[in-house]
């Protein structure tokens, strides 16, 4: 008897473009792009498979979204999108 439905083993995996994830392929061909713009195409090479290293490196063993959520954290508020956010000292937003 065959089966009639077919299964996925893996619902989680991340959306890939090529052999890459979504952030580590913005690693990839930012970097690259950039070098091609300024003729330094080795460089570009050079930086772009850093990037890929480190961000490899970054989120082993890790959730997909840990780098983001270090960035939150770590980097000032205009890197991650969050510039409308209340100020600190307003403890009761609604009511």
């Amino acid at each position: 008897m065959t089966d009639r439905y077919l299964v996925p083993k893996r619902l989680d995996d991340p959306e890939l473009i090529g052999f890459w994830t979504l952030d580590e392929f913005a690693g990839i061909i930012i970097p690259f792009t950039w070098g091609i713009l300024s003729q330094h195409i080795f460089i570009g090479i050079i930086v772009s498979a850093g990037a890929w290293f480190t961000l490899r490196k970054a989120k082993a063993g890790r959730a997909s979204s840990w780098v983001l959520h270090a960035a939150y954290w770590y980097l000032p508020s205009g890197f991650t999108g969050l510039v409308a956010t209340p100020p600190s000292h307003c403890r009761l937003l609604a009511g």
